[in-house]
């Protein structure tokens, strides 16, 4: 039979690991248990997982994939006789073309992580940040087909 102190003893133990430099859940390569919705009720405050949904890795990708195919018809646009109407990407294309393109793709990927983290914020009643990220790739799909428009327009001249 086993003596009380001993069990007491066992119980002020502390039995969790130290936190290693390199923690692979951090990143997003191990994957915690917590997968889905919180099991809290919704209280108006930013709700914050480990694992994001595969859709808004998709949706993320999508946008920057979109987003350098910007550029890259915005310089044929360019070369075929149009102009630049945004006059901070005008000063940057004017400079340098590799400033422009690695600029516009280095602000995208920022404002996309910030928006991955974020996803679960509330910006109104049914508006989340999630919902925006879907706007915003409704968004660049159409701005890509009139870009395509444009260049046809200048091809048949």
């Amino acid at each position: 039979m086993m003596d009380v102190t001993t069990v007491s003893n066992n119980r002020k133990q502390d039995r969790r690991q130290e936190m290693p430099f390199f923690c692979a859940y951090h990143l997003g390569i191990k994957m915690g248990r917590r997968n889905g919705q919180r099991r809290a009720p919704e209280n108006g405050k930013a709700e914050y997982v480990d694992r994001y949904a595969r859709s808004l890795l998709f949706c993320d990708i999508a946008i920057l994939f979109l987003s350098a195919l910007d550029a890259h018809l915005t310089l044929n646009i360019l070369s075929s006789g149009g102009e630049e109407i945004n006059w901070f990407m005008a000063v940057l294309i004017e400079e340098s073309v590799e400033k422009f393109v690695a600029l516009k793709l280095a602000l995208t990927a920022m404002a996309l992580i910030l928006l991955a983290i974020h996803h679960n914020v509330r910006l109104v009643k049914f508006l989340r940040v999630r919902h925006l990220k879907y706007m915003i790739l409704t968004g660049y799909s159409t701005l890509i087909g009139y870009e395509w428009y444009l260049l046809e327009l200048a091809a048949a001249l």
